[in-house]
């Protein structure tokens, strides 16, 4: 019984050691998706790379660029520039980079920044070759990090953006046993996404396990469940809650690199969540009896 309780007392520990490093990322793709669909649709850019570019060039909408520029991918002023600018050190010292009203105007700019001349090769790819967009714009000069693409790639197949640019992100599966009524809200500010097969939601400011348990129809102990959460656990913006039991590995996409480094501030329960993984499953493919803590670049097993 000392031992049980010792596992529960280190999976809360766990869940409250980390700040979700998932959790910004989810929440920024949350809410700039229908942005980058939409300039998919006008500009034939997939979803999946303005997204991917958004992320990393913005530190998912936290960087001083973002905050500060409302610029999320890092486009500096150019030639033909004729707005305001912030000024920042990069690949020079004081490298001036545009300045947007809003964040919108920065998605914007950013579809038609990819239609100068060094890009244009770039529109003979398919709108689902995420991978060949992802190589074409490092060999175009987009970045000066050699490894560009690669992290490109990485956080798109990490976070399944490919979703968005086939259109079909939305389940079609029944996530609940009653049905929500027609005039409540709750599914249409809650997209349903997939991860591993499994169906889940992102959770909103105001959400609480009650709220839902209650509009999808699982019993609270299946969702404490689904989600290897204490009972006393109360989620916050950007968490992610499985809706259906999470698997014993992860999906066959990272059979080929079937591991997980380990990232600053993020708990063995983070990587269990990211990938959508059972936290026991997780333990034993990695041959440890229970969870514990783990260190920044520490390599897991996934699959």
């Amino acid at each position: 019984m000392r031992h049980i309780f010792t596992v529960f007392l280190l999976i809360s520990s766990l869940l409250a050691w980390g700040q979700r490093t998932n959790q910004a990322y989810w929440s920024y793709i949350d809410k700039y998706k229908d942005w980058a669909i939409e300039q998919m649709n006008q500009y034939h850019i997939p979803a999946s790379i303005t997204l991917a570019q958004g992320l990393l060039e913005s530190n998912a909408g936290r960087s001083r660029l973002a905050t500060q520029a409302n610029n999320h991918f890092g486009i500096k002023v150019g030639s033909t520039w004729t707005g305001p600018y912030i000024v920042q050190s990069d690949d020079a010292p004081n490298d001036r980079f545009r300045k947007y009203k809003s964040a919108r105007d920065s998605y914007i700019d950013h579809s038609k920044f990819l239609q100068g001349k060094r890009y244009q090769g770039l529109f003979k790819l398919s709108i689902t070759d995420y991978k060949g967009w992802a190589r074409g714009l490092k060999a175009a000069g987009y970045a000066t990090n050699p490894a560009y693409a690669d992290a490109l790639i990485r956080v798109i197949e990490m976070y399944d953006l490919h979703q968005f640019d086939t259109g079909k992100y939305r389940s079609s599966k029944k996530v609940a046993t009653a049905v929500a009524e027609p005039t409540d809200d709750f599914f249409a500010r809650h997209i349903i996404y997939r991860r591993n097969k499994i169906n889940f939601i992102i959770v909103e400011v105001g959400d609480d396990m009650a709220t839902i348990s209650k509009k999808t129809g699982l019993s609270l102990r299946k969702l404490y469940k689904y989600n290897d959460l204490p009972r006393d656990y109360a989620p916050t913006a950007g968490d992610l809650i499985y809706l259906e039991k999470k698997r014993k590995c992860a999906s066959r996409e990272f059979r080929k690199n079937p591991i997980h480094i380990v990232e600053v501030n993020q708990s063995l329960f983070d990587i269990a969540q990211l990938y959508g993984i059972r936290l026991e499953s997780l333990c034993k493919l990695n041959k440890w009896d229970e969870p514990h803590a783990v260190e920044v670049g520490e390599i897991i097993r996934i699959r």
